[in-house]
């Protein structure tokens, strides 16, 4: 934006953008609290004129605008956590392994196993196909949904009695 708006408006982001980020870090990351206050700015430029108050103005959309993503990412992480958690495994009492025990062993993988994992399974796609979504060596997708599957094996195994005959 020209003019002495403008001007007056990158003055209080140089001034008072990092304060407002460190504000922010109180209810969310250190990236979130950047888009936060980037988009508290971006809404005042869109606005064309600066508030009698602008310091005062800046604070509180910040913090409404980090208490509003601080709850949507939680609520987000919940229901994440409960889709994952019910569609990986129902369990049927025909199933040989335990549900509980395998999303454990899914959950305990680290990240990018699990993404692995879920896109070849859950997600049906190839070695290939992974590679596209990930941007990955095909070779390594394929060492790391071995090692991913040698995992869950081994944590399965351990969780279940042996067979006595």
């Amino acid at each position: 934006m020209n003019g002495p708006g403008g001007a007056r408006i990158t003055e209080l982001f140089r001034a008072l953008g990092p304060k407002l980020r460190l504000y922010a870090r109180q209810w969310v990351d250190a990236a979130k609290a950047d888009d936060v206050v980037q988009e508290v700015f971006v809404r005042l430029l869109s606005s064309g004129k600066v508030p009698a108050e602008p310091r005062t103005w800046l604070y509180r959309c910040v913090r409404n605008a980090a208490i509003g993503a601080s709850r949507s990412t939680r609520r987000r992480a919940s229901r994440e956590q409960s889709v994952a958690a019910d569609e990986w495994f129902i369990p049927r009492p025909e199933d040989r392994i335990d549900a509980r025990a395998a999303r454990e062993a899914m959950q305990q993988l680290p990240e990018q196993q699990r993404e692995i994992v879920t896109l070849r399974i859950w997600g049906g796609l190839t070695l290939a196909e992974i590679r596209d979504v990930t941007g990955l060596p095909t070779s390594t997708i394929h060492d790391q949904f071995r090692a991913a599957l040698a995992t869950i094996r081994d944590r399965l195994e351990k969780s279940c009695p042996k067979n006595r005959r």
